[in-house]
């Protein structure tokens, strides 16, 4: 198998890089990117993981911070152990964690459009009758009668208001 062409030249020194920028490039890259911004914000980075999580009052290792309790405890030894605790020098992170996750998570869940216009065709033509549903041409997959009715329950379900007035205008027709 040949060589490839410049593995055998001599090293030369590239006097056009820039050999600062590219350590600080390269540590950069090589520190991990921490998605949480309210930890990223208190972060010191002369200061080790454990360190910066304890100033924050998290923890590194679960295990250490929350140790298994031995059964035999006397109520001396229970009082030690609650004066070993740390104190948190930046309690803000604590709080906006809190708040954070304290709010309500937003509903993403839904329904391709292609699938709402089949549930109200479907429920257009034959209203709750599944096993026509299931006979019905455009029933393109051949969707069963259980299938077609956990589709419809689906839109019930995450579209509700959707289904509502979907439902009242198929009323006010008849």
């Amino acid at each position: 198998m040949p060589k490839a062409k410049k593995s055998s030249r001599r090293k030369k020194f590239d006097y056009t890089q820039n050999r600062k920028k590219l350590k600080l490039k390269f540590k950069k890259a090589a520190a991990p990117r921490i998605e949480c911004a309210q930890i990223r914000n208190a972060w010191d980075d002369k200061k080790s993981v454990t360190q910066n999580l304890k100033e924050m009052g998290l923890a590194f290792d679960p295990n250490r911070s929350l140790p298994i309790q031995k059964a035999k405890v006397t109520a001396v030894e229970a009082g030690v152990s609650e004066a070993h605790s740390t104190t948190v020098k930046k309690p803000y992170v604590l709080n906006e964690l809190a708040a954070e996750a304290s709010l309500p998570s937003k509903n993403t869940r839904t329904l391709s459009s292609d699938m709402i216009e089949y549930v109200q065709y479907m429920i257009q033509q034959h209203n709750d009758n599944y096993k026509e549903m299931a006979k019905d041409e455009k029933n393109y997959y051949q969707d069963t009668p259980k299938q077609i009715k956990r589709k419809v329950e689906l839109y019930r379900r995450y579209h509700p208001e959707e289904y509502a007035a979907f439902m009242d205008s198929l009323s006010d027709r008849k």
